[in-house]
């Protein structure tokens, strides 16, 4: 009973995570003259596209591969954009939020599927990393955009803060579903208060400027 319990919770997050990082995908397209079809491949892959590199990893059959719910769901998040499209619009965060929530929920989910498949807490926090974020950069690279995660946001860092959660609360036999609750929204605070306040990181710059190169 508690197997099932844990199943469904986790499920539950990974169908959220799914509507959430679908509707971010498929609201940036809407901005890059792509057709529906169009948007709907992006807002899959912006979806399936970490969890597919982590299930390649773990060396296990793709998630959605195994079922369909993930593909029926980014088109439910296609007709929500459409139907909804102009409170959306005015909405100037929107994208910034379901890409935050995606990030938070999947992120956890990638950390609990490694877990389970009894890897070390560096390669779990890094499998988390990898579904949270892998899904926006190849979203980025289809619609010709400069990934978010290469930008200087905090956003994979983010990741790692709440997969450090994960296991600081695991180590207090804390209950697994209050784990994975705590771990989404770490994610979710961090990327929420780096935007708000504009932390973000440094940019790298190894090249001399433009007043050494005169000189």
């Amino acid at each position: 009973m508690d197997l099932l319990a844990e199943f469904s919770f986790i499920k539950i997050l990974d169908l959220f995570g799914t509507f959430a990082f679908a509707v971010s995908g498929i609201r940036l397209a809407s901005g890059k003259n792509i057709d529906w079809f169009g948007a709907y491949v992006i807002g899959l892959v912006t979806a399936i596209g970490g969890g597919t590199i982590r299930d390649l990893l773990l060396d296990v059959k793709p998630f959605w591969m195994l079922d369909a719910t993930y593909l029926l769901i980014t088109g439910i998040a296609l007709l929500v954009a459409i139907i909804f499209k102009e409170k959306l619009l005015r909405l100037g965060n929107t994208l910034f939020i379901f890409d935050t929530v995606g990030l938070g929920l999947f992120t956890t989910v990638g950390i609990s599927k490694s877990f389970d498949a009894g890897l070390p807490f560096w390669v779990c926090i890094m499998m988390g990393a990898i579904t949270g974020t892998v899904g926006g950069v190849i979203r980025d690279v289809l619609i010709n955009e400069v990934p978010l995660l290469f930008r200087k946001d905090i956003y994979a860092l983010a990741c790692i803060a709440g997969g450090l959660v994960f296991f600081v609360c695991y180590q207090f036999d804390i209950l697994f579903p209050v784990v994975e609750i705590l771990a989404a929204a770490t994610v979710i605070f961090i990327r929420l208060i780096a935007v708000k306040y504009h932390i973000q990181l440094p940019i790298l710059n190894l090249d001399k400027t433009k007043e050494d190169r005169n000189e």
